[in-house]
């Protein structure tokens, strides 16, 4: 294999896996046909489309199957990663709680529905109950202060009812599912990592001597994912990724409501992006194509 075919090789990489075995080799060999003699390395213009191509392939062929049921567990998926990265750092005064988690999110995300049912129910019972401060399955002191990336208690900003559409939101969603009998997609480990990066307080938007803090990994996590989904429904027209976003967005904006008289203008900033990017979910399947004139 010469340097160029090997290098060639790992710009294919972009492409799923599905794409490559069925026209790999010959896109492969139409490149090697058109590259100049001794040339090593391909010319940046080449790659660039070959990235770019390999991005759009990816995301059109998530845009297949039913798109409500597939964006619904997309934000289920949103959704459980959310309700993840709220327990993680108490870890250690809740590790079988937080583990449970864990457990939920991983059945999500494998379209296990059954068992991500029972996971997220016997999760929210018990998230539900602290930030009631009521004893329900197992004691709890409470407060419960964090072990790592935080130093607030559980759930001091929030409040049961907060909580509660949390959980029920994704329990709603996968009793759908089941009831419609739709086996979901496996979706991609990554949604692990932006639970740990959500669960960090990190550096802090606004000032520390506010109520209802935000932390810059958390928006950062929620704009990435939010710009993706945009860069889907745009390259796949497709509406799945506006009702994933949508979902989230409902559940995100109970905390907000919570503290409307506490909001700042850096809070209200922050809802509009979220508000903006899910909007142009909305309507980025539907963007007019440009026609050519003769």
């Amino acid at each position: 294999m010469t340097t160029l075919e090997r290098r060639y090789r790992r710009l294919l990489l972009a492409y799923p896996r599905q794409y490559r075995v069925a026209h790999g080799d010959e896109l492969l060999d139409v490149l090697l046909d058109s590259a100049a003699p001794g040339q090593s390395s391909p010319v940046l213009k080449e790659a660039w489309g070959l990235l770019r191509g390999g991005v759009r392939t990816r995301i059109t062929n998530q845009a297949t199957g039913s798109a409500w049921a597939d964006g619904l567990h997309l934000g289920i998926t949103a959704v459980s990663a959310a309700n993840l990265a709220a327990l993680l750092p108490y870890t250690g005064s809740l590790p079988l709680w937080t583990l449970l988690s864990v457990l939920a999110l991983l059945s999500v995300m494998r379209g296990w529905v059954w068992p991500a049912l029972a996971l997220t129910f016997a999760t929210g019972v018990k998230a539900f109950a602290i930030a009631g401060g009521w004893t329900i399955l197992d004691l709890t002191l409470l407060p419960v202060y964090p072990s790592a990336l935080t130093d607030r208690p559980l759930f001091e900003t929030s409040s049961p009812v907060v909580v509660a559409v949390g959980y029920g939101v994704a329990l709603a969603g996968l009793a759908v599912l089941i009831w419609r009998r739709h086996r979901p997609r496996v979706r991609s480990w990554w949604w692990f990592a932006a639970a740990l990066a959500a669960a960090w307080a990190g550096p802090s938007w606004l000032s520390e001597d506010t109520w209802f803090p935000i932390s810059l990994s958390k928006m950062a996590v929620e704009v990435l994912a939010l710009g993706l989904a945009v860069a889907g429904a745009y390259l796949a027209r497709d509406p799945r990724w506006a009702l994933a976003a949508g979902i989230y967005l409902l559940v995100t904006s109970g905390d907000l409501g919570l503290h409307a008289d506490q909001l700042t203008r850096q809070h209200l900033a922050y809802w509009g992006v979220l508000v903006v990017l899910t909007l142009a979910t909305a309507f980025a399947p539907y963007r007019q194509r440009k026609h050519c004139l003769d």
